[in-house]
Parts: C-alpha cells; sequence; structure tokens
C-alpha cells in the first residue's frame, strides 16, 4: 500500500494519503484522519500517536489546497460543491479500500475535517467502527428534522466543541447529536465553556477508549 492516493473524483482524487501505526495489510482496524481548514496530514499522524490503539492503521488524505471545501461549513451545500462530493468520495473510496469490515474502520476529524466525517456518516447510513468529530458538525444551513431509524447499527459517535467556538455554532452541536442519534448512533456529547477550538485532554481520553473497543 505504498505510495497510496486517494481515489474517487473531482478536485481531491489523486492526492497522497500519509500512512503510519500497523501496516495496512495486517492490521486489525483502521483510522482515518481528516484535518481541518489549512492543516494536513502530518498533524492528523500526530494526534493518532495520542489516540489510536495498537493494530490500528492511519491513513491520512491530504485536501487539495489543505481545504476540503471552500466556504464555511453553515453555507447551503451547493456552495461548496464540487470540492464537498469530492471530499465524501475520497473518505468512501479509503473505507471501501481498505480491505477491513466497515465495522473495523473508524474516521477521526477535527474542525473542517469533523464536519465532513459526521457528514459521512450521516450520508452514507450504515454502521462504521466510530466517528470521533471534534470541533465539528453536520454540513449544511438547514439539516434535515431528526427521524427515529436504525440505519447505522450503535455507531459510537464522539463530539467535542467549545460552547462559544467562534466556528461551530453550539446549537448545530446539538443538532448533530439529534440528526445523528435518530439514526441510531451511540452518540457521546462533550461541549466545554469558553471559546476553546481544539483537542483537549477529556477529548483524547474519550477517543483512546472509543478507538481500544475498536481494535
Amino acid at each position: 500500500m505504498s505510495g497510496l492516493r486517494t481515489g474517487g473524483a473531482g478536485p481531491h482524487a489523486g492526492r497522497p494519503v500519509a500512512q503510519a501505526g500497523t501496516p495496512l495489510e495486517s492490521a486489525r482496524a483502521a483510522l482515518i484522519l481528516v484535518h481541518g481548514r489549512g492543516g494536513g496530514a502530518a498533524d492528523m499522524l500526530g494526534l493518532a500517536r495520542h489516540v489510536a490503539a495498537p493494530g490500528m492503521a492511519w491513513l491520512a488524505p491530504e485536501a487539495a489546497g489543505n481545504t476540503w471545501y471552500p466556504h464555511r461549513f453553515l453555507e447551503p451545500v451547493a456552495r461548496n460543491e464540487p470540492f464537498l462530493s469530492s471530499a465524501l468520495a475520497v473518505l468512501e473510496d479509503l473505507v471501501a479500500g481498505s480491505g477491513l469490515p466497515p465495522e473495523r474502520v473508524a474516521l477521526l476529524g477535527f474542525s473542517q475535517g469533523a464536519c465532513l466525517a459526521l457528514e459521512f456518516l450521516a450520508r452514507r447510513r450504515a454502521p462504521l467502527g466510530a466517528v470521533i468529530g471534534l470541533s465539528g458538525g453536520l454540513i449544511g444551513d438547514r439539516l434535515p428534522a431528526p427521524e427515529t431509524v436504525d440505519a447505522l447499527g450503535g455507531t459510537p459517535v464522539l463530539l467535542g466543541c467549545g460552547r462559544r467556538d467562534a466556528h461551530i455554532p453550539e446549537p448545530r452541536v446539538l443538532e448533530t447529536e439529534a440528526v445523528l442519534r435518530g439514526l441510531g448512533a451511540a452518540v457521546t456529547t462533550r461541549l466545554y465553556e469558553g471559546d476553546f477550538h481544539g483537542v483537549n485532554a477529556e477529548e483524547v481520553e474519550l477517543a483512546q477508549a472509543m478507538l481500544e473497543g475498536l481494535a
């Protein structure tokens, strides 16, 4: 799997995918790491060193221009096309191309990457090993009303965000929780006082526990 590149189509196809952890061919589980706006694969591999369980392969795709989509995640979805669809296709290709059952594949995203990972889960409407969304929420100017359907089969989800995060409004985090719970995810939500936009020690511990259960 050396020289792995993103699949799909559009602006994010054919981009490099950084790899670390256990080689994918012998891994018991995989962790796909999705960087934020202006970030990169190296940032996410650094985070993986703190949260990933033994036996996991780490896969960190890198967006074209280090940005998955150009406008805020609260804009109408059409404004972020074709970048958003291309980014979602990257994640689908990595899940399918891992060679592992989807229930053994986890996604961890920060900021813009968290929004993308959470949106991927909601649209995919099928179980994954876990989705960890740090400072993020579902994408679009409006979210659909929560359904009651067991599409996600208890997929563990972590939502962590500052209450006054300048980029991620608290109401959107709570809307995201409601939508994903309605789809059958097992959601853990942590909201922190202040304008925190980062990754804190409690989130690391929660992510560790979630991923240990997977691997």
